[in-house]
Formats: structure tokens, C-alpha cells, sequence
């Protein structure tokens, strides 16, 4: 694999560093597939500052009702665009009775009143359906999680956070400055067992810790592209979101139009190609042949190393990775890697799965069953499970009879459901070690709760050394180490008379007076407090890990459930990383309540104390106290919008960081009010500190290059820094000043 130093021309499907004679940069950007697709979705007047509107949105059952509700308190009468609402994330992990049901029964009322499309729990995980029935080559989906990439199929996705989607819902568009586009250049075909997971890994490893495509489009071309199915490509494009892109999109070819012909919609395809000289702002040369059999080794994606190396140098990596997970848990459970290799040399899991947009593919599934069919994954600890990605796929490998093939053997076939990917289902025993063929591998992805004393880790492997593993029974086993395996893959019948018997469509037929339906844990947002003249706010948590990820920020599976419940919701926010962090900022909120009330709190009125030895006169009135953070680099991984609005709900006033893990994290902070600060010189402050912002809104409005702010020390002392806040739009300026989305839109 090769990364381009600098820009690279594709001329004539050959990649060269300089450009042919007579071709500026400026016009051979505009050959490039992605431009195509976001000028024809651009409706501001200009390339360099996007302003787009999508063609449809999906979310599932643990964002769409906080997206409904924001949407609903903004004046949104009517769904302007199809709008997807799936239930593959709550459907299996109830906890409290039947809230996670009221969920589905909230959106099922609101697919009647608003005229969206509702997709019943355990029929299709979110990309799945949305790749069968909703894209399109040239189109643009949004959607509330971050792997929302359909790209291999010629459409641009985007996962954000549910401020984003509220705003398509209210007419208005997604903004963002033209995004660079690198080429992912690919040759060479994979070699037998190596599958989509490798691939994707590898490209991760070599590319999120130097940030070489953060927040750019991924664009695959070359000749390697024809040399991979549609379910391949599929594997591959939806890790791009571990890379830390923006979007991703590939050139479509009569792979891509037999996939729109089987799924009963030939009209979706056209041909995507980029023109006969286009520029890129880098590019990654990939020979597809070269890449071997990988895992991800906890606690994240791009630990990634190829499984030949791990088995021969087992002591040496186990104990590298098991001491970086050590030092990321901070002392609260010590994680054992090394004491899975046995006296043999060999290394032993306790468990595989795959399962979900990922791992849960027709074409995956199909190889797993043609890896352990006629063998055993063993009846002793390795436990075994495969979750299929929609019914239609489920009901094929029924017919096929790989589902017989996989249950022969032990397996256990399960229905579409993303939970093992985010920590709920197929949770292992405290020190088991579990490979799995998801998306995400971050601290507790797998159920662990270290608070507890449990802990339990997850590499990430591609569907076919997962079952190469279980026919070993439960040692690592990459699948290019077997030579008896032939991989059939039947041919695939698309059946979607299983969706038209039971996902409710409602686009273009609103009812107005359907009744929406409430469960009782169904809330609506509180009321947010607009950004007044000064701002003081507190440092309630310092966190000096290289990178913070939403999982950290807000846990995801046991918490599922309260997702429609924002105050009980927050009750979890960092519970993981600082259990310390929820009653702090609650007493910080009850401080600014106090001073609502017209009483001024003696901690407050002390820090006012120190502040004037400086020559500053606080107005208390006009001076709002909030709860804040310190990350060195927060908001890694997940479209969550909960990971910002947790903070916010709690009195969360702003976030100081060295730098933004991912633009949806930080576009989050922005819809929700909170001001997302960059800091130089994080050593200014520190757990405990007071921050004083003087004259911090009319700094926003004006677009101000820097911030004056002023740390006062728990001991009185004091230390002026400045902070900035980056690039912003207008309206994301107006957004903050206003406190929130919701009061934005109230008073525009």
C-alpha cells in the first residue's frame, strides 16, 4: 500500500503526480465523481461552501425519536424527503419493561403522520435495508449513524449527528466547506479467504492515526475495482467511517447495475466514473492481492496487524496491545491478552460472531458456511453466532441451506440485529477474548463494564478466518491458511415481497391527525438557555487520553433503552471514563440555578473575587454557569448525538480540546449549544478550574480569530489563555448564540 505524498492526477484511469499540459488543478478538481455528485446536490451559490439538501435520511430506534422530537419542537409539519426508520438496535435489549417497544411503536405513528417508512424490529439492520431499497448511483443519503456509507453502490451517505438530520426535516440544508477527495486506487484481485474485513482493516491501519483522509470523501477507482462483488465492495466501504472520512463513493460499473437489476430497481443505476483527468488531494495505491488475513486487536480498529504476524510473534503483540488497553482503562480492570496463548504457542478465543452491515452479508455468510460445514466449532468454551443483515438475506441462506450448514456445526443463527456491535447481545464472560466480524471494537463494545470489575475484549476479524477459528475449534485460524475450502456462493434471489408484507411506507401520504404515540418514557428536550454576554464555566472532568471515543462520552448498550429519555439518559454520560462527571455537573448546574433565582453562590462569588484582582467586573446576571470538559481529542466514532446533548442537558456550556476527533462530534456540540473550544495550551488548565470567556458572544457573532479566557485556580490564582473556535458557518454561529437547534429555529 502506497500513500501519495502530495496530489496526484488520475489521467486516463492511470494515476501520475503531475498534470498533462494545458490542465489547471482548479478544473481537473471537477473531474473527480464526487464533485459531480455534490454540485448536483449543492443549492448555495458556491462550490466552496456547500449548503445540500439529500435525497432521503435513515435512522434507527435509538436517535430517530430525539430527531423527531427536535424537528417537531423546530415547526416540522411533514417529512420533506423520504425518511427510513429502522429498528435494529433496541429490539433485543430491553431493560425497564416495554420502553424500547414504545419506541418502535412512536415511530410506527410517526411513519403515518409525518409520511415516513417504517421498518419493524429484526426485519433489516439500518444499512442493510437501505442499500436493498434506497440507493441510488448519484444520490445523497443522510443518516444518524456513522457508518451510514453506501458509497460502493454509487451514493454518497453521511453519518451525523440528529441535529443534521432535524434540519433537513425543517427545509433547511447541510452545511460545509468543499471537502478534499482522495483516490483509493486499487489493483490486483484478493487472494482465496481473504474477504472485505482485511481489506477494510488494512486501509484503516494505515490511515487513521495520520490522519490522511479525516473528513475527505474516499474515491475507488482502477482496475481492481471490477475484480470485486457488490457484497465485497459493500464490506469494505462501510469500515471507511474508521478511517475517519466524511463520505465515500466508488465507480460503478455492470457489477453495480446487476446489483440494482437483482433488487428489482434497474432505473438506480448509472455509470460513475471519474472524467478523463481528474485531480485528487491525495491518493492510496492498494494491491488487493497483497493484503492477508487481518485482526484488529482491542481497542480499536486500526490496531490492526496481519493474523501470520500475531502467530508469530503472539507474546510480543499480545502483551504491546494488552498493555495500551491497560493504560486506556485507567487502572479500573486489568485486561489479560497474553494468558490466551496456550502452552502450545497457539492462541485461544473464547468466542466469534458475525453479524450486522458488516459482517452479516449474503456473500459472508455464504463463506462461513463453506468453511465449517461438515466440521464443529466444539462443544467446550468457543461459542459461535452469525446474525444475517436483513430477511431477505436470511431466507435465501435458509434456501440455500447455509443457515443448516452453520447450525450443523454448532453455530448459532440468530435474527438482524446490530447489537454485538455496540455492546448488547452475545456479551462474553469477564476475560473472555471474542473476534468479530462488526465495525467497532472500542473499550466495552462488547458489554464490559469495568466500573464492575468486568471486562472482557473484542478484536475485530473478517467473516471467513471467524469461521476458519470455529472449525479450529476456537484457535486463531486465518481462513487463507485452509486449502480444502471451495467458495461456492450461490447465486442470490432477492425477495421483496418480505418487506412489502411488512415495512410500513408512507412517503408522500402523510396523515396530519394520526396521533403520534407516546410511551412514558418518551420526553421531550428540555428547555436550553441561550449563550449570554460573559460565560463562566467550570472544568468537571479532565481526560488526557490521546483520543476520547463517544462510547467513553455516552455508553451505548445498557443504555439503549433511555435513548427517548434525555435526563435519565445522562444519568450515563462518561460513566465509563469518569463516573465523577455526572454529579459534578450537576452541582455546577445547580449553581447557575441559584443564580437564576437571583442569589449569587459563594464558590461563585469567590472565583468573582479573584477575577476582579484582574480588572474584570462579572454581571451575574448576564453571566450564565455551565459545566465543561477537557479531551485532548474527543468525539471518536459514533453519530451519537447523545455523546453532546448528555453534556448539554446536565448544564454542559462547552468543550475544550487540542482537536475534534471527527466532524460530527463537533457538529453535535455546535447543535446543541455547546461551544466547542480549540485550546494550544492545554496545560492552563485542570479538573476543578473556573474558566471566565468575557464577552464571548459578541466574539462568536463576529467571527472573532481568537478568545481572551481566564482560568481561576481552586487556590485563587489565575491564568490568562486564549481559545478558538474554528471555522463555523453563520448559522452555526447563530445556532450557538441562540443556545441550541431547537431555540435557533424558534427564533428564525
Amino acid at each position: 500500500m502506497k500513500l501519495h505524498d502530495t496530489g496526484v492526477y488520475l489521467v486516463n484511469g492511470v494515476p501520475q503526480t503531475s498534470a498533462p499540459a494545458g490542465v489547471t488543478e482548479a478544473d481537473a478538481k471537477k473531474g473527480t465523481i464526487a464533485y459531480g455528485i455534490l454540485k448536483a446536490h449543492n443549492t448555495g451559490d458556491s462550490m466552496q461552501d456547500l449548503r445540500m439538501k439529500f435525497d432521503s435520511m435513515t435512522s434507527h430506534d435509538i436517535t430517530y425519536v430525539g430527531i423527531i422530537q427536535t424537528a417537531r419542537a423546530s415547526g416540522m409539519t411533514e417529512f420533506p424527503l423520504p425518511y427510513v426508520m429502522t429498528n435494529c438496535h433496541n429490539s433485543l435489549c430491553a431493560v425497564g419493561g416495554t420502553i424500547n417497544e414504545d419506541d418502535h411503536q412512536f415511530a410506527l405513528s410517526a411513519a403515518h403522520k409525518y409520511g415516513g417508512i417504517y421498518v419493524p424490529p429484526n426485519m433489516a439492520v439500518i444499512h442493510s435495508y437501505n442499500r436493498e431499497m434506497m440507493s441510488g448511483c448519484g444520490r445523497m443519503i443522510l443518516g444518524s449513524d456513522s457508518h451510514t456509507r453506501y458509497g460502493a453502490l454509487g451514493t454518497m451517505a453521511v453519518g451525523e449527528g440528529g441535529g443534521e438530520l432535524a434540519k433537513q426535516l425543517v427545509g433547511r440544508t447541510y452545511d460545509m466547506s468543499y471537502p478534499g477527495v482522495v483516490a483509493i486506487y486499487l489493483t490486483g484481485k484478493p487472494a482465496p479467504g481473504v474477504g472485505p474485513h482485511d481489506v477494510a482493516l488494512a486501509l484503516v491501519a494505515a490511515t487513521y492515526a495520520n490522519g490522511y483522509v479525516k473528513n475527505k470523501v474516499m474515491e475507488f477507482v482502477g482496475p481492481g475495482v471490477a475484480n470485486l462483488s457488490a457484497d465485497y465492495r459493500n464490506g469494505i466501504d462501510v469500515m471507511t467511517t474508521e478511517t475517519t472520512c466524511w463520505s465515500s463513493i466508488w465507480q460503478t460499473d455492470d457489477t453495480t447495475k446487476e446489483y440494482f437489476v437483482q433488487h428489482g430497481r434497474p432505473e438506480a443505476y448509472k455509470e460513475l466514473k471519474p472524467a478523463d483527468v481528474a485531480y485528487y488531494d491525495g491518493c492510496i495505491e492498494l494491491d488487493l492481492s497483497t493484503v492477508e488475513c487481518m485482526i484488529a486487536l482491542p481497542m480499536h480498529p486500526s490496531y490492526a496487524y496481519p493474523i501470520r504476524e500475531l502467530k508469530a510473534n503472539a507474546k510480543e503483540i499480545l502483551q504491546a496491545a494488552q498493555d495500551q488497553a491497560n493504560r486506556q482503562l485507567g487502572g479500573k480492570v486489568e485486561m489479560d491478552l497474553v494468558g490466551k496463548i496456550c502452552d502450545d504457542g497457539r492462541i485461544y478465543v473464547d468466542q466469534g460472531v458475525v453479524a450486522g452491515c458488516s459482517g452479516g452479508t449474503y456473500e459472508n455468510i455464504c463463506a462461513v458456511a463453506d468453511i465449517i460445514k461438515g466440521k464443529s466449532c466444539g462443544n467446550g468454551e468457543f461459542k459461535f453466532s452469525v446474525y444475517p443483515d436483513s430477511m431477505p438475506t436470511y431466507l435465501e441462506l435458509v434456501k440455500n441451506g447455509a443457515v443448516a450448514d452453520i447450525v450443523s456445526a454448532g453455530g448459532i443463527f440468530r435474527e438482524c440485529f446490530c447489537g454485538p456491535c455496540f455492546g448488547a447481545g452475545d456479551t462474553p464472560a469477564n476475560g473472555e477474548f471474542s473476534i468479530r466480524h462488526t465495525t467497532r471494537n472500542f473499550p466495552n463494545r462488547e458489554g464490559s463494564k469495568p466500573g464492575e470489575g468486568q471486562i472482557s475484549a473484542v478484536a475485530l476479524m473478517d467473516a471467513r478466518s471467524i469461521a476458519a477459528t470455529a472449525a479450529n475449534g476456537g484457535y486463531l485460524t486465518g481462513a487463507s491458511e485452509l486449502t480444502d475450502v471451495e467458495y461456492t456462493v450461490p447465486d442470490y434471489h432477492f425477495e421483496q415481497g418480505v418487506y412489502d408484507k411488512r415495512v410500513y411506507n408512507g412517503w408522500g401520504h402523510p396523515e396530519p391527525d394520526y396521533a403520534l404515540k407516546f410511551g412514558p418514557n418518551i420526553k421531550d428536550w428540555p428547555e436550553q438557555p441561550a449563550l449570554t454576554d460573559d460565560l463562566l464555566v467550570k472544568i468537571v472532568s479532565y481526560i488526557t487520553d490521546p483520543v476520547t471515543t463517544t462510547d467513553e462520552l455516552i455508553p451505548s448498550g445498557e443504555t439503549s433503552s433511555f435513548r427517548s429519555n434525555p435526563l435519565r439518559l445522562a444519568e450515563f454520560t462518561l460513566s465509563r471514563k469518569d463516573p465523577a462527571y455526572v454529579p459534578n455537573a450537576k452541582a455546577v448546574k445547580a449553581l447557575d440555578e441559584q443564580r437564576k433565582a437571583g442569589e449569587l453562590p459563594a464558590e461563585v462569588a469567590r472565583v468573582y473575587d479573584d477575577l476582579k484582582k484582574l480588572g474584570y467586573a462579572p454581571d451575574a446576571a448576564n453571566t450564565n454557569i455551565g459545566s465543561a470538559i477537557f479531551a485532548n481529542k474527543p468525539g471518536d466514532g459514533s453519530a451519537r448525538e447523545q455523546a453532546a446533548s448528555c453534556q448539554r442537558v446536565l448544564g454542559g456550556a462547552a468543550n475544550f480540546a487540542c482537536e475534534y476527533a471527527t466532524k460530527r462530534y463537533r457538529s453535535n456540540c455546535i447543535n446543541w449549544g455547546m461551544l466547542p473550544f480549540l485550546v494550544e495550551n492545554p496545560g492552563a488548565l485542570d479538573n476543578g478550574d473556573y474558566v471566565y470567556l468575557p464577552g464571548v458572544r459578541k466574539a462568536l457573532l463576529e467571527a472573532a480569530d481568537e478568545l481572551d479566557a481566564v482560568a481561576v485556580k481552586p487556590d485563587g490564582g489565575l491564568v490568562k489563555f486564549t481559545v478558538k473556535l474554528g471555522a463555523m458557518t453563520d448559522a452555526e454561529r447563530r445556532i450557538l448564540a441562540d443556545g441550541c437547534l431547537i431555540n435557533y429555529y424558534k427564533n428564525n
